[in-house]
Formats: structure tokens, C-alpha cells, sequence
């Protein structure tokens, strides 16, 4: 409780006196992860630690907590409820990591049976101490402004003793539709499409690779190792090179022939008689010794064309004897070439048969990336109507599921309708809905208001403690509730007087308690209407001087 002091004049608050810092001592001693924060980063608290005792399910005496501002990560737990030791009459403190804390509560005061359910302890503490600075106040089915409600639902299925597994699954089904919906955005752009594409486009690239993959299959089944390859394939080149220099020699050949042929067709026999005719038409008689020589003449120059002729036909013969050499030695070489080529066709190097396998193990793994891609393809444009699909499963089985805890469903209706009606009277129609739908469950508590912050925040009232009573019957919940003084802002003074009145019959006749911050006189509201709340301020009282706040100082 907060106070105002006899000195305290206008200017003075009993906001910052730590009320709220309260909620947050409740908050780090039980596991919160408050590194962040500036009440925990402050330089007055960071040599102080807090010790928390609280009843402990199963155990006869308290369980005493202790958390350190400097060493936020190890929680001292006296004496040891971890499991990791037998009870014995002696038991004694252990020193725990922050996480193992987080799973003792999700264990012993929310009954999780291990580890990896889908309820998160943290989550629901913090619908058993709502915090006002993280936007607990704003709604009564969240614990924080952005908490999204699939998990706030599952968290609360749980409470009330709904199936958390359909909750959950109504869990996966947002991520994947969120995750498709990045995926789809992300299809559009040029470059990150090339990483997926589109399943008819992929279609036909799986197509060609596999015809190529099945034609480097049959190379490689046909291949055959070819002994000295690498010396039968040089003897082929030079072999090749030989026919090729008989062929350009042979050429060379064949026209010096044809030159030769054509210098014997042009040999003729010298023709004299032309002089005589010449001389006798000169007037000029030729004597015998002119004739004589003439003869000599003749005769030497046939002479000289039967030699050259001569010379030229015995060259001709030795050309085409060449030609015909040549063209045995080229039809042996040919023959030679054929038989080199069949023996390489036949087969190939060692190296060729690695190069053909690793071909083949590339393509493979081309058409493997390519058939993930297709897969996800296909996926991503089905994706869609399989979501739908799923998500009208869902919500029957989740229809299903609540008319067989119809009972659980009635039980929490009618907690809340006579809490509710308790704070406004019969006026008012306040129920509980819990209704599937295709994109999640939801449970929303009603009551007929005017829009006002008052009547907004005894929804939220009477929904804590409708949800923590049903959770504590089942042995689902702790056996408290803790309210900040700021779900009271803004309600009429009667329904603070009834608020408190409720809370303290219910937890009496439950086993709980309800721990509340509040301002003195909203406190002697209650008294007025007759609730004595003597008997239930704790120490230490809060005022609004400089020295009298939680901490003895103001932050």
C-alpha cells in the first residue's frame, strides 16, 4: 500500500513509489530475463539481491528463492526442487542456471510434463502478474502489446484446460502462412527467383537434364579402357601426318608429270627446207658445201631432240613408279589409321572414363538441386489451399475438441458470469466465448460497457481470476494472483470496493492469494463499504516522500 504522509504537500506522488517495481521484484525473482532494464541496470540496485519465499507444491516447508542483480543467470533455490538430487531429511540450496529455473516453474506450478511442451512458464506468470510497463493492461487475452495471439491462445488453452496441441498446431499454420507470404514476395524478385522459380519452368530443365544424365549413363556403360591409349593415339596423329605428307608430295609429282607429258607432245623434228626457198627467191644458188653443213645441222639437232625425249620418257617412268609407291605406302598407312581409329572408338583412356563419371556425378547433382527446387515450387504454389485446407481441419477438430470439455467451457462461463456480476450486478450480460475459427482459437471474456477504462479493466479482473481459479482446481496453476494498482485506474469506486471483497472470498475459499498494489485511499474506499483491510497490508508501507519507496530511494 502507498501512502500520503502528513508532509506531504500538492506537488508530492505516490507514483514511483514501487508499486509497480514490486510487480517487477515478483517477476525477477521468479526467472524473468530483465537484463535490459533500467530498474536492473540502475547502479543503487546492482550490488542488492532478492530473496522470494514462497509455498511449494509437494513440499511442506517454504521454498526459498534468491536472485542476484549482478549475477542475473543463477538462481539459488533452497533447498533443492530441481529433481537433480533424492529429498532427504537434510536438504540443501542448489545453485541453478536461469533456464533450469524457468523449467522448475513451468513443472511444478503449470504441471508441464517436460521440456519441450508448447506452453512457455514465462508467459503464463505473466498472466498471474500482468505488467503494466510491457502493455499487460491493454487487453485482457495478452500479457504484452505485440505477444501474438497464438501464443497468448495456447498459453490460455492451457489455463483453462483446453487441448494446447490444436492450439499449437493453430501455431505452425500462422508461421507457415507467414513464411509463404515472405516467399511468395520474394518469388517476385529477379534474382531470388532464379533460386526457386516456377514448377512448369523447372519441369522442363528436369527434363533435359535427366535425357543428359541417361546418355552419359549409356557412354559409360559402353566404355571400355583402352591399354596404351595415350601411344596408340600418337601413332594415329603421326600416322595421319604421313598420309597427309604422301598426299601434298604426290601432288608436287603429279603435276611435273603433267609438265613432263606436255614437254614430249611439243618435241618436233627441225624443217630446213625453208632456206632454199628463201635463197632461191634471193637470186642466191647454194653451193654443196653450204648443204653439207645444213646436213651436219639437221643431224646434230635431231640428235638433241631424241636425247631430250629420251631424257623426259625415262623421268616420266620414274615419276609414276613414285606415284604408285606412294600410293601403296598411303593405302598401307590408311589401313594402319583405320585400324588405330577402331581401336580408339572402341573405347578410351582411364582419364576419359573419370572425366565421363564426373560429368555424370555434376549433372546428378544438378538435377537433385533441381528437383528441390521444383519440390519447393510446387510447394510454395500449394502451399496455399493446403493451409486452407488444414485450417478448416483444424477448426473442426478444435469444434470437436470443445464439445467434449464442454464441461471445462460451462465451468469457466459460469465463473466468470458470477464475478462479473458480482462487480455490475444483474444488469449486465457478461459471458465467456471460446470459439475456433479457420486462423485461430480465440477466448474473449464480454461484459456490456460503455467503452470506458473502468469496465475495460474488470474485464480484465474477472478473466485473471476466473482463469487462475479454474487453472489452481486442475492443478494446472499456481495458487496465486497478483494485480498492479494500475487495473484500477479509472474504476468507479464501488467496483474497487467489490473487486477487492471478490478476491478476498474467492482465494479464501480456493487455497490462493491475491496480492495487490494499491493506493491508500482507494484502500479506505473499500473499508467505507466494508471491507476491513487491516489484516492484510504487509510491510513495508509506501509513501509518496523521497525516502519512502520501495527501495528507499526514487529511481
Amino acid at each position: 500500500m502507498a501512502e500520503r504522509t502528513d508532509a506531504s504537500t500538492d506537488t508530492d506522488s505516490r507514483n514511483g513509489s514501487g508499486k509497480s517495481s514490486m510487480i517487477e521484484l515478483l517477476h525477477f525473482v521468479l526467472g524473468a530475463q530483465n537484463a535490459n532494464k533500467a530498474l536492473w541496470t540502475s547502479p543503487s540496485l546492482r550490488d542488492h539481491v532478492f530473496t522470494l519465499e514462497l509455498d511449494w507444491p509437494g513440499r511442506s516447508e517454504p521454498l526459498v528463492v534468491t536472485r542476484a542483480v549482478g549475477r542475473p543467470n543463477k538462481i539459488v533455490v533452497d533447498p533443492d526442487v530441481t529433481g537433480g538430487t533424492p529429498r532427504g531429511l537434510f536438504d540443501r540450496p542448489a545453485e541453478i542456471s536461469l533456464k533450469d529455473w524457468q523449467w522448475v516453474i513451468e513443472r511444478d506450478l503449470y504441471g508441464a510434463t517436460s521440456q519441450n511442451v508448447d506452453i512457455s512458464g514465462r508467459t503464463l506468470l505473466s498472466f498471474a502478474i500482468r505488467r503494466v510497463d510491457v502493455g499487460g493492461f491493454l487487453e485482457p487475452t495478452k500479457t504484452f502489446g505485440q505477444q501474438s495471439p497464438h501464443d497468448s491462445m495456447l498459453n490460455l488453452c492451457h489455463l483453462f484446460g483446453l487441448d494446447v496441441g490444436l492450439a499449437a498446431r493453430y501455431r505452425l499454420l500462422s508461421n507457415q502462412e507467414a513464411t509463404r507470404k515472405k516467399l511468395v514476395e520474394a518469388a517476385k524478385d529477379p534474382v531470388w527467383g532464379k533460386i526457386v522459380g516456377r514448377s512448369a519452368e523447372l519441369r522442363g530443365e528436369i527434363g533435359a537434364v535427366e535425357q543428359r544424365l541417361a546418355e552419359l549413363e549409356r557412354q559409360i556403360a559402353d566404355f571400355q579402357v583402352v591399354p596404351e591409349y595415350e601411344n596408340i593415339r600418337r601413332e594415329a596423329d603421326e600416322v595421319d601426318q604421313q598420309i597427309r605428307d604422301l598426299r601434298a608430295e604426290e601432288a608436287i609429282e603429279r603435276r611435273n608429270l603433267q609438265d613432263m607429258e606436255r614437254a614430249m607432245a611439243d618435241v618436233v623434228e627441225p624443217d630446213d627446207r625453208y632456206l632454199e626457198t628463201a635463197y632461191r627467191q634471193l637470186g642466191v644458188i647454194l653451193g654443196q658445201e653450204v648443204r653439207r653443213r645444213f646436213d651436219d645441222v639437221r643431224v646434230f639437232h635431231e640428235t638433241v631432240v631424241r636425247n631430250r625425249e629420251k631424257h623426259l620418257s625415262e623421268e616420266a617412268s620414274r615419276l609414276r613408279e613414285r606415284l604408285s609407291e606412294r600410293n601403296l605406302a598411303r593405302q598401307r598407312l590408311g589401313e594402319r589409321q583405320a585400324a588405330l581409329l577402331r581401336t580408339l572408338n572402341s573405347g578410351g583412356a582411364l582419364d576419359a572414363l573419370t572425366s565421363l563419371q564426373y560429368a555424370l556425378a555434376r549433372e546428378q547433382a544438378h538435377l537433385e538441386s533441381l528437383r528441390h527446387r521444383f519440390q519447393a515450387a510446387q510447394a510454395l504454389e500449394a502451399s496455399r489451399r493446403e493451409i486452407d485446407a488444414k485450417r478448416l481441419e483444424l477448426e473442426q477438430e478444435m469444434v470437436t475438441d470443445l464439445e467434449d470439455r464442454d464441461a471445462a467451457t460451462r465451468e469457466a462461463n459460469a465463473l466468470f458470469n458470477q464475478y462479473a456480476r458480482r462487480l455490475y450486478g444483474d444488469g449486465k450480460n457478461p459471458y465467456l466465448t471460446f470459439s475456433p475459427t479457420k486462423q485461430r482459437m480465440r477466448i474473449e471474456p464480454r461484459i456490456e460497457d460503455d467503452g470506458s477504462r473502468g469496465i475495460h479493466n474488470m474485464v480484465i479482473f474477472c478473466f485473471d481470476l476466473t482463469a487462475s481459479v479454474i487453472a489452481h482446481r486442475a492443478g494446472r496453476g499456481p495458487d496465486f494472483l497478483v494485480h498492479d494498482s494500475h487495473l484500477y485506474d479509472g474504476v468507479d469506486e464501488r467496483q474497487i470496493v467489490r473487486a477487492l471483497q471478490l478476491a478476498a472470498e474467492v482465494t479464501a475459499a480456493e487455497g490462493m492469494q491475491y496480492v495487490v498494489t494499491i493506493n491508500s485511499d482507494d484502500l479506505r474506499k473499500a473499508g467505507s463499504a466494508g471491507l476491513d483491510a487491516a489484516p492484510y497490508v504487509i510491510e513495508p508501507h509506501l509513501t509518496d516522500q523521497v525516502t519512502g519507496g520501495l527501495f528507499g530511494f526514487r529511481f
